[in-house]
This record gives structure tokens, C-alpha cells and sequence, in this order.
């Protein structure tokens, strides 16, 4: 038995290309905004979080694919999240050095 073929839309590409455009705008922001300390890093992992998950979902089909590939992905993104949780928990447990004069 062959299986339905179910497309997404042009107008959902649309408007998940608008979504990604305004997080990229707030990526810029973030970028140029202080918030303090480590706040910048939290925000500019939650827009990037925010926008691969647009990407996986309707640029991979994944929101459209089997419910297998669908746990797959999943649990490849659960495994992502583990890992920048690892990574954040040293980054912010390590005792920086102050810093020597201006920035180049």
C-alpha cells in the first residue's frame, strides 16, 4: 500500500523564511544589547534552538514524516540539548581571568 505524499505549502515556507529572518534580527540584537553576564549567551542559545527547530520541522519534513523518523529526531535533538547543557554547565563554572586592556 502506497502511502499519501502530503506537501507543505508556499505560503508556510513563507512565513517560516519571515520567522527565521526576524530571529536572525534578534540574534543581531542580542548581539548588541547587554543584558548581563551570561544572559547573552542563554538568549542567542534560545534563538538558535528556536531556529533549527523551524529548520527540522519543515525544511527536513520532518512535521509531515512518520512518526518513527519523527522519535528518531527527536530524541537526536533531546541529545543536542544534553550536550549545550553540558557545555553551558562548564562555561559557567569556570573562574574567568579579567581581562588585559581593550578589545581589538
Amino acid at each position: 500500500m502506497m502511502k499519501q505524499h502530503h506537501s507543505i505549502s508556499k505560503t508556510v515556507y513563507y512565513q517560516v523564511f519571515a520567522a527565521l529572518m526576524v530571529l536572525l534580527a534578534a540574534t543581531v540584537g542580542v548581539r548588541f544589547i547587554d543584558l548581563g553576564g551570561f544572559l547573552n549567551v542563554v538568549a542567542a542559545l534560545v534563538i538558535a534552538i528556536a531556529k533549527t527547530l523551524l529548520i527540522i520541522l519543515y525544511f527536513m519534513h520532518v512535521r509531515i514524516n512518520s512518526r518513527l523518523t519523527q522519535i528518531f529526531v527527536g530524541a537526536s535533538f533531546f541529545w543536542l540539548l544534553i550536550l549545550i547543557a553540558f557545555t553551558m554547565s562548564d562555561y559557567l563554572a569556570r573562574d574567568w581571568p579579567p581581562a588585559s586592556g581593550p578589545l581589538p
